[in-house]
């Protein structure tokens, strides 16, 4: 177990450095759309046609492309029917991945570039044409029919609100671009955004998630790198209250915006310093304060804006250096490129806790890729195992099953002390495990994790004694399984929002006459069933007997197992989701330990995942190794 003092510590140091965002009794705020399925989608910027991402082996999530002025026509190249986009779209998707379109046409548009954007709003004939390109894209989507997440012009509304001096109500040709879908829309800065809304909803486009860009700079205090010092509260209240009316709250198209998309950096770190004398490396320690150039500073930031918008966060673009790289201009020879440590922080030696911080401040999204030439890419990263950076480290991170993102008002616990599973709780104990499916030290490349494979994760197959039926096994009480829970819950507890205490049961038996009930109590979240110091050996495959009942709520599973601090408390999970279960049935689910695992283990246990206010019980039973 964790020292008492050593976890009081943990707990005093997160609620210190990362300005109690764990702590903070609301919790994170805001639904997730659909299309990112309730957990951390990891992506990559990659152009139409190319097939690295499909050929690397790596379930990717998303796959994002700028649409530049020109699109419409394919540059030239064909008619102006928007065919470039449905193109892309099915491509995207049949290679598994969700379409992201960054859509960057404004600053293309004629009249000149990014000081001329409050000027071009003014022109009606370009506002004409400018969206009569959105609908394009739009009615496009549409036919495509599968999720679209389209990226609203990045950095356009930090131009406007400076522009504007932080007025939206300044005059932009909205309704006077005489557009038919636009007539009932204000003719104001304002009217411009809520014009993305008021489209989708006229060509009922409901499969197309928006994303606002929120650029750190648009209070006028480069909150990330300059103004280090300046308390971050009002300039995110300063740049909320001029978004509101865009379409943040509550306006005359009777829709929101769907996200928040920010950019951590838009080129690697040492290329600033190195070509322009400019610090914009973040100090990757979790002691960093708040009030310096640290990801402390930046989730806090985060953190805020999603408490006071209600809106998630995609975190996107964002630079692929890693400290073994060149500090040369990338050509594509082995590891050429600039260093930065913005992989290295969600991917590297404590990937899962950051990942989970991130998680805990609204971001839904990585979205990876390079934001000018010459930037280093993950198609030739090198980590000084010789391995790609990214590609290893996120492919391990997502065969195993991802990281499920928090609900409504909740957090994911924190390894170490961090975290609340509940906004009304005591935080969760340093030893709650992540859902992530990585392994520690390095994000989960030790390549000993089950890999997402389940050998029986559907149904049993007819191998119980009690075929399924939920009644006691013909009489027969013993059950020699290492945790056969015939005399007692035998040290399981039940931890996290979604569940009450667990007991033994008769009700339901795969082997033996008893079970283990766990009972969720209406709160949507996570949960967590567990036993302390289980001796089982290293590599060995654990399997949990779940009886899951019909008609619940439960998003999917994940047996785990968490070791101590010998081997640096290595998580190794395996996700299930439901679709792979059957209801009203039992269930084999399995995690398989990595060679050299300690025993006993500091934890063993299921995690489940819930969606919606649904009560019930679920039966855990013949844990198995």
């Amino acid at each position: 177990m964790i020292n008492p003092i050593r976890r009081a510590l943990a707990a005093l140091l997160t609620l210190t450095c990362l300005g109690a965002m764990s702590a903070h009794a609301a919790g994170v705020q805001g639904p997730i759309p659909p299309a990112f399925q309730n957990r951390m989608m990891v992506g990559l910027f990659e152009e139409a046609g190319q097939n690295w991402m499909r050929d690397s082996d790596v379930p990717w999530d998303a796959r994002y492309r700028y649409f530049t002025k020109g699109w419409a026509d394919n540059w030239g190249y064909g008619a102006h029917d928007g065919s470039w986009a449905a193109s892309f779209f099915t491509e995207t998707k049949a290679q598994g991945y969700v379409p992201v379109v960054t859509y960057y046409q404004l600053f293309g548009e004629p009249g000149g570039g990014e000081q001329e954007t409050l000027a071009k709003l003014k022109n009606a004939s370009t506002m004409r044409s400018y969206f009569e390109d959105v609908k394009l894209l739009l009615q496009r989507a549409k036919t495509f029919g599968a999720p679209v997440f389209v990226h609203v012009e990045p950095d356009a509304v930090g131009f406007m609100q400076f522009q504007t001096n932080s007025n939206p109500n300044a005059y932009a040709a909205i309704a006077a671009s005489g557009m038919p879908e636009l007539a009932g829309l204000p003719n104001t800065v304002a009217g411009w955004s809520l014009a993305f809304l008021q489209l989708r909803k006229a060509v009922g486009a409901n499969n197309v998630v928006l994303g606002l860009h929120i650029s750190a700079w648009a209070s006028g205090k480069d909150i990330a790198y300059d103004s280090l010092t300046d308390p971050l509260q009002p300039e995110v209240d300063k740049v909320v209250n001029f978004l509101k009316p865009l379409g943040l709250a509550t306006n005359v198209t009777g829709t929101t915006y769907d996200v928040l998309v920010g950019d951590p950096l838009d080129r690697d770190a040492d290329f600033y310093r190195l070509t322009q004398g400019q610090d914009h490396t973040w100090d990757m320690s979790d002691m960093a304060s708040i009030t310096s150039r640290s990801f402390n500073r930046y989730a806090e930031w985060l953190r805020l804006f999603n408490q006071t918008s209600g809106k998630r966060w995609v975190l996107w673009q964002i630079p692929l250096g890693n400290s073994n790289h060149l500090n040369i201009n990338n050509a594509g020879g082995a590891r050429q490129g600039y260093k930065d440590n913005r992989t290295e922080y969600f991917f590297g030696a404590s990937g899962d806790l950051h990942r989970r911080k991130f998680a805990n401040v609204g971001v839904v999204a990585l979205l990876y890729g390079a934001g000018a030439g010459g930037q280093s890419s993950y198609q030739n990263d090198l980590a000084t195992d010789g391995q790609p950076y990214l590609k290893q480290r996120a492919k391990t991170f997502l065969q195993a099953g991802g990281l499920l993102l928090p609900a409504i008002g909740t957090t994911l616990p924190l390894p170490g002390g961090g975290g609340s599973s509940d906004a009304g709780t005591p935080p969760v104990d340093a030893g709650t495990p992540p859902t992530d499916g990585g392994t520690r030290p390095d994000g989960g490349v030790d390549g000993g994790v089950d890999g997402g494979t389940r050998p029986d994760a559907g149904t049993d197959g007819g191998t119980s004694p009690d075929a399924g039926s939920g009644s006691s096994d013909a009489g027969t009480s013993t059950d020699p399984s290492k945790y056969g829970f015939e005399s007692g819950a035998q040290g399981f507890t039940a931890g996290g929002a979604a569940l009450s205490a667990v007991s033994t049961s008769t009700t339901k038996a795969y082997a033996g006459t008893r079970s283990l009930a766990v009972p969720f109590n209406g709160t949507s979240g996570s949960g967590t069933v567990a036993v302390a110091n289980a001796a089982v050996a290293s590599g060995r495959t654990v399997t949990f007997r779940l009886w899951l009942p019909t008609g619940s709520k439960i998003l999917g599973v994940q047996p785990y197992a968490l070791e101590g601090a010998a081997s640096n408390w290595r998580w190794t999970g395996n996700w299930v989701a439901v679709g792979s279960l059957t209801a009203g049935a039992w269930n084999a689910i399995t995690v398989k330990l990595p060679s050299g695992s300690t025993t006993p283990l500091y934890q063993l246990g299921v995690e489940f995942q819930t969606s919606g206010t649904w009560k019930g019980t679920a039966y855990l039973d013949a844990v198995t190794w």
